[in-house]
This record gives structure tokens, C-alpha cells and sequence, in this order.
């Protein structure tokens, strides 16, 4: 059961400041959207091969309580991310626009021990650990990081494969295919036996 009707309502705002001190232990919920920019996210920027004027990431938060059997209510928080970044294409070496589309749902622990021995029913819903100066803005920058492709490239046909790939040097292939076997000279000492 949703227990925000009963809980102040803080918003959060795309303000940094706002977003590195969230007090996630105070009973209140919490709730936001906007939108950062990649150079207000200084991991993210490290990543990116050009930075275009429409490239970031939306997002929208949401914390709230769900009541559970037996003890305490359970706080939980989601996370929602929608954007774009550019990264260097691994097939052509050019840059590429990546679009992320991204949904989490955290449930809130008060310390690591609790989050080591959180039940993890599915990979949507992890632990996460809450202070009285939680950094919301570091948890956004994680999550984009953990989503960007590991082998960034265009969609099929969208580029051509750079000169310096495997297979591009025809010359270089060619002198590949026209070697001898090395295992040929095996062959004919057998048959010289």
C-alpha cells in the first residue's frame, strides 16, 4: 500500500546543489523531474566523443513507502532516465548518437548490512543505501554509466567499417590467403616417411 498521502511532499529539483543533499532518511517523500545536461555531469562527460546542445538526460525521481508484513514500511525509490550522448562508433571510429531509455526501482536500506541481505527477487529492484545527505545526482550519474552500450555502435547499415578494421586491407588479406600452411610441411614429411 502507498503511504505518500499521509507524507510531506519535498521536490526535487534539476538544481545540483539540491540534488548532492537529499535527506532520504527523514520520513517525508520525495519527488522531481528535469533535465541535466551531459557537462552538469562530470563522469558522464568523460564519456562522451562530442557534446551536442540537446545531448543529456531527463529524469524523474520518486520515493515512497510501501507497507510490509510484520515490520517496518519499506521505502523505495524510482528512477527514471531518457536522453542521448555520443560516443565514438566502434565500427566507423565516428561519432554516434546513443539514445538511453531507462527505468529503476531501488528500495532504500539504512546500511550496508541491511543491503547485503536484501532479498533479491529480480534485477529491477536493488538495495540501495540512504543517508541525511544522499547524493541523488551521483545515483543518475551511475545509472547512465552502467547503461551505456560496452561496444557503442550505429544501427545495422548505418556506417561503414573504418579503413584501419579487420578485413578493410585487401592487400594485407590477400597476403594472408596466399601463405602456406604451415601444417602443409607436416603433411609431406609424413608422406616422404
Amino acid at each position: 500500500m502507498n503511504r505518500n498521502h499521509v507524507l510531506p511532499q519535498v521536490e526535487l529539483t534539476s538544481d545540483a546543489g539540491s540534488l548532492r543533499k537529499v535527506d532520504l532518511c527523514a520520513h517525508q517523500a520525495y519527488g522531481g523531474h528535469g533535465f541535466l545536461g551531459i557537462r552538469e555531469l562530470p563522469r558522464v562527460a568523460e564519456e562522451a566523443s562530442t557534446v551536442e546542445a540537446e545531448d543529456g538526460f531527463h529524469w524523474k525521481v520518486e520515493t515512497y513507502f510501501e507497507d510490509s508484513p510484520g515490520s517496518e514500511p519499506l521505502q523505495f525509490m524510482n528512477l527514471d532516465l531518457k536522453g542521448r550522448i555520443h560516443l565514438v562508433c566502434q565500427r566507423c571510429l565516428k561519432d554516434c548518437p546513443i539514445e538511453l531509455l531507462e527505468s529503476r526501482r531501488f528500495a532504500l536500506v539504512q546500511s550496508e548490512d541491511e543491503a547485503d541481505t536484501f532479498p533479491l527477487e529480480d534485477d529491477q529492484q536493488e538495495p540501495l543505501v540512504v543517508s541525511q545527505h544522499f547524493d541523488v545526482l551521483e545515483t543518475i550519474e551511475d545509472e547512465i554509466l552502467l547503461s551505456l552500450p560496452l561496444i557503442p555502435k550505429h544501427s545495422e547499415g548505418g556506417c561503414e567499417a573504418h579503413a584501419s578494421s579487420f578485413g578493410a586491407d585487401t592487400g594485407a588479406s590477400e597476403a594472408l590467403e596466399n601463405r602456406e600452411n604451415p601444417f602443409n610441411i607436416l603433411k609431406n614429411i609424413k608422406k616422404n616417411s
